[in-house]
C-alpha cells in the first residue's frame, strides 16, 4: 500500500522535492499551495496526485508531512499539529535554513502521533517558484537532517530513503552546529552583499557612471543580494542572535584592516590577503554549498562580426543551457573574453570539451 506524502508549499524547494518523491512507486504525493496555477501545473505534470482540501485534511491523510514554507509559517504549522486528531503516526520534516526556533517548536509538540526530523537541503537557485523547480536541484548537494528530541535514527533513515532520488548527500547535525555553520557561509554573506550594494548606491550619487563599472566582478560578489527580500528578512530575524555576533566580529576585523592601511603595514596586509587566498583556493570546487553557484567558462574570441553568435550557436546545437553570458573585455582588433555561466558542472565540462575540440581557447576558474 502506498504511503501518502503531504507537501505544503510547491515553490523551488518543495516543488523540486515533490518531483523526486513522485518518481518513487511506493509514495503518493498530495500538496497545498496558495497558487492555483502551481497546483494545476503540478497535477498536469504528474508530480502530485491531488490538492489537499486544507492543512488539517492533508495531515489526516498523510504518513509524511513536508513543510516547504518560510520559517515563521513552518513554526505556525507545527503549532497547529497539536490540534490535529491524527489516526496514524505522522513523520514531519521541513526545509528551513535556520533550525533553532523550528526545533524548539517541534520539541514542544504534545501530539504523540507526531515525530519531527528537521531538514535543510543546501541547494537553491536564483529563480523562485514552482517554474524554477527541477528534479536534479539537489544532486551532490548536502542535505542536513536535525532530529528532534522524540525522534531517532530510524525516522532520519526513512527520510533518506524518501529523498533518495535527489542524489543528495545526507548529513546529521545538531541545531547549534547547523545554525552556526549556515550563518557563517550563507546568511552573513547575504548581509554583507546587501551592504556592499548600498555602499555602491551611495557612491553613485558622487559618480553617476559607477553603475557601468560595477558590471563585472562587483556583480559577481554581490549576486546573492538579488535574492528574495521577504525570504531573507525572515531568515535574518530567525537567526538574528548569531548574525548580531558575527556583525560585531566583522566590524572589529574591519577596524583592524583600517589600522593596517592607516599605518601602512604592507607586509601584514600582504599576509592577510595571502591567507585569505589560500583558504579560498582550498575550498571544494565540485560540491554544492549553501549559496547557489554558477559554473563559469571563459572563451577567447576575436572582435569580429558573428564571433559571439558562433560560440552560442554551437552550445545551442548541443542542447546546452546557458545561465548567463558576459563580455569581460573586448578591444578592437584583439582577443576578448566571453564568460558563459552554467547551472551545473556537467554543462560546464561538456561545453569546455566541445569548444576546445573546435579550436577555441577555453578555461575554467582554478
Amino acid at each position: 500500500m502506498k504511503q501518502t506524502v503531504f507537501i505544503v508549499g510547491l515553490g523551488l524547494i518543495g516543488g523540486s522535492l515533490a518531483m523526486n518523491v513522485a518518481k518513487k512507486e511506493d509514495y503518493k504525493v498530495i500538496a497545498l499551495d496558495p497558487d492555483p496555477k502551481t497546483i494545476d501545473m503540478a497535477k498536469i505534470q504528474g508530480v502530485i496526485y491531488e490538492e489537499a482540501e486544507d492543512f488539517t485534511a492533508g495531515c489526516l491523510q498523510a504518513d509524511i508531512l513536508i513543510l516547504a514554507t518560510p520559517i515563521s509559517v513552518t513554526i505556525d504549522y507545527l503549532n497547529q499539529l497539536n490540534e490535529c486528531t491524527l489516526q496514524k503516526p505522522l513523520l514531519v520534516t521541513d526545509v528551513s535554513s535556520v533550525k533553532n526556533n523550528v526545533l524548539e517548536a517541534a520539541n514542544k509538540l504534545s501530539n504523540d502521533k507526531v515525530t519531527f526530523v528537521g531538514g535543510h537541503p543546501m541547494a537553491g537557485s536564483h529563480k523562485q517558484g514552482y517554474s524554477a523547480a527541477k528534479p536534479h536541484l539537489f544532486e551532490n548537494a548536502i542535505y542536513v537532517l536535525t532530529p528532534s528530541k522524540k525522534s531517532n535514527g530510524q525516522q532520519a533513515r526513512r527520510l533518506e530513503e524518501l529523498f533518495s532520488e535527489t542524489n543528495a548527500r545526507f548529513l546529521t547535525l545538531t541545531t547549534k552546529e547547523h545554525d552556526e555553520m549556515t550563518a557563517v557561509i550563507s546568511h552573513f554573506p547575504h548581509l554583507i552583499a546587501s551592504s556592499l550594494v548600498h555602499q555602491a548606491k551611495e557612491w553613485q550619487k558622487t559618480h553617476p557612471y559607477l553603475e557601468h563599472l560595477a558590471a563585472g566582478g562587483f556583480r559577481d560578489i554581490t549576486r546573492i543580494a538579488s535574492s528574495n527580500p521577504a525570504l531573507w528578512q525572515d531568515i535574518f530575524f530567525q537567526n538574528r542572535t548569531l548574525l548580531i555576533q558575527m556583525l560585531g566580529d566583522w566590524i572589529e576585523e574591519m577596524h583592524e584592516l583600517q589600522t593596517l592601511l592607516h599605518e601602512q603595514e604592507a607586509q601584514t596586509t600582504y599576509d592577510y590577503l595571502q591567507q585569505a587566498k589560500q583558504y579560498r583556493d582550498g575550498l571544494p570546487v565540485k560540491e554544492k554549498g549553501a549559496i547557489p553557484a554558477f559554473y563559469d567558462l571563459y572563451v577567447d574570441i576575436h572582435d569580429q562580426p558573428g564571433a559571439i553568435y558562433k560560440v552560442i550557436q554551437q552550445l545551442a546545437e548541443a542542447d546546452i543551457s546557458i545561465k548567463n553570458i558576459e563580455i569581460l573585455e573586448i578591444r578592437e582588433g584583439i582577443t576578448g573574453v566571453l564568460r558563459i555561466s552554467f547551472t551545473t558542472s556537467q554543462e560546464q565540462k561538456t561545453s569546455y570539451d566541445l569548444l576546445a575540440s573546435r579550436g577555441y581557447e577555453v578555461m575554467t576558474e582554478q
